[in-house]
């Protein structure tokens, strides 16, 4: 039994439009403003810069950033793994182990107070193959 009566139907919307209907996880459209796009982060900027170094040969394989400060300064250190498969591409993994240490990176906001390659792991054969560690230690501007 009913205890209050409505003069309206309460099935209506199974036979409403569908374009009527308010969907809450609908992706955006493919016109959305650019402002939605997410943000680069710092470490999204070292490793882009590491792979414009060697000319877009190689993956990425692992990317540690740990912060650290002292009195007069703060800054991160990022630690990244880079492999390189293939002759062309270890070609480009060698260069990027003789121009690391004086490159000078674009960062904003980061003043790159050193940058080295800790380790080196290179195995010839059918597959060549080359595994490279660098070290960037960033200071903080300002």
């Amino acid at each position: 039994m009913l205890l209050t009566r409505s003069a309206r139907d309460p099935h209506a919307h199974l036979f409403a439009a569908f374009d009527e209907i308010e969907v809450k996880s609908q992706p955006l459209p493919v016109s959305a403003p650019a402002a939605l796009r997410p943000r680069r982060s710092l470490a999204d900027r070292v490793r882009a810069g590491l792979m414009q170094l060697t000319g877009g040969h190689g993956t990425v394989l692992g990317h540690a950033e740990k912060a650290w400060a002292s009195i007069t300064f703060a800054g991160t250190r990022h630690e990244v793994v880079l492999e390189f498969c293939g002759a062309e591409a270890v070609a480009a993994g060698e260069e990027l182990i003789e121009r690391l240490p004086d490159h000078e990176f674009a960062l904003p906001g980061q003043l790159v107070a050193d940058a080295a390659i800790t380790k080196v792991d290179h195995r010839f054969g059918a597959m060549e193959r080359l595994e490279v560690t660098a070290v960037l230690l960033l200071l903080e501007e300002g």
